[in-house]
């Protein structure tokens, strides 16, 4: 039997992948698999090297993350860091989401159910019922 729930998860995950990894490196600079493990571990999803640094490629290019690398260790490794350019975007990223969201949620039944996982390592889900909001 074909897991939709599983389906949707990865499709949203990679859909708004730019939005993940920039709100990860808000908190703290990582390197590549630090993020690809935070991933795994917040949205039980794996997203392996070739998704995820081609995307750190990618924003480093647009300007919202710089990196540099860090000798310190044994093994040297390329950290990211959020630029202001990238809070801004994270922020207008975070808004419009806001908004596509509020109005799916006004297009809903009274009652719309979330699915959400329990935890990443088990296949597990649990039913949260919310009330629909209704803001203007």
């Amino acid at each position: 039997m074909f897991n939709y729930q599983k389906e949707v998860q990865v499709k949203l995950t990679k859909g708004l992948l730019e939005m993940i990894i920039l709100q990860m490196l808000k908190t703290d600079p990582m390197h590549g698999y630090q993020i690809i493990t935070n991933i795994r571990r917040t949205f039980g999803v794996y997203l392996g090297p070739s998704t995820v640094y081609p995307m750190l490629t990618t924003l480093e290019r647009k300007g919202y993350v710089d990196s540099k690398w860090d000798i310190t260790n044994e093994r040297p490794r390329k950290v990211y860091s959020l630029t202001p350019d990238g809070d801004n975007i994270l922020t207008f990223t975070e808004g419009s989401l806001t908004l596509i969201c509020r109005n799916i949620t006004r297009t809903s039944a009274p009652e719309a159910a979330m699915i959400m996982p329990v935890s990443a390592t088990s296949g597990k889900a649990k039913r949260i019922i919310s009330a629909h909001a209704s803001t203007p």
